[in-house]
């Protein structure tokens, strides 16, 4: 069984910064690529940042220069620099990891979420 666990949530100030990160236990056999998602009250889930074994990376328009992911060669652990934050930022950041569990059978994992609240 491959968990996700997320840390670094919490409160922060309009302007300030916060870094989330996301470590992957179990059996894994290849990581294809890791990312963040968010999800705020009343709105789907969307797209924040994402890392590929290649390192090529994507990111959502709204966090574009603002936030930054990066991770260890092994794509585990994952991470996400905030800076600048929004009111707007506010939202559950779920980590997500896309790989193998075998040559054959694929998996899509998903974090219990870390919530970050930017408020004054």
């Amino acid at each position: 069984q491959v968990q996700l666990v997320e840390s670094g949530g919490g409160l922060v100030q309009p302007g300030g910064s916060l870094e989330l990160s996301c470590i992957a236990s179990g059996s894994i056999f290849r990581i294809v690529a890791m990312g963040w998602y968010r999800q705020a009250p009343g709105k789907e889930r969307e797209l924040v940042a994402r890392v590929n074994a290649g390192g090529g990376t994507e990111y959502g328009d709204s966090v574009k220069g603002r936030f930054k992911i990066s991770r260890d060669n092994a794509l585990n652990p994952v991470y996400l620099q905030m800076n600048s934050l929004k009111a707007e930022d506010s939202a559950v950041y779920y980590c997500n990891l896309m790989g193998y569990r075998d040559y054959v059978n694929s998996m899509d994992v998903w974090g219990k979420g870390t919530l970050v609240t930017v408020s004054s």
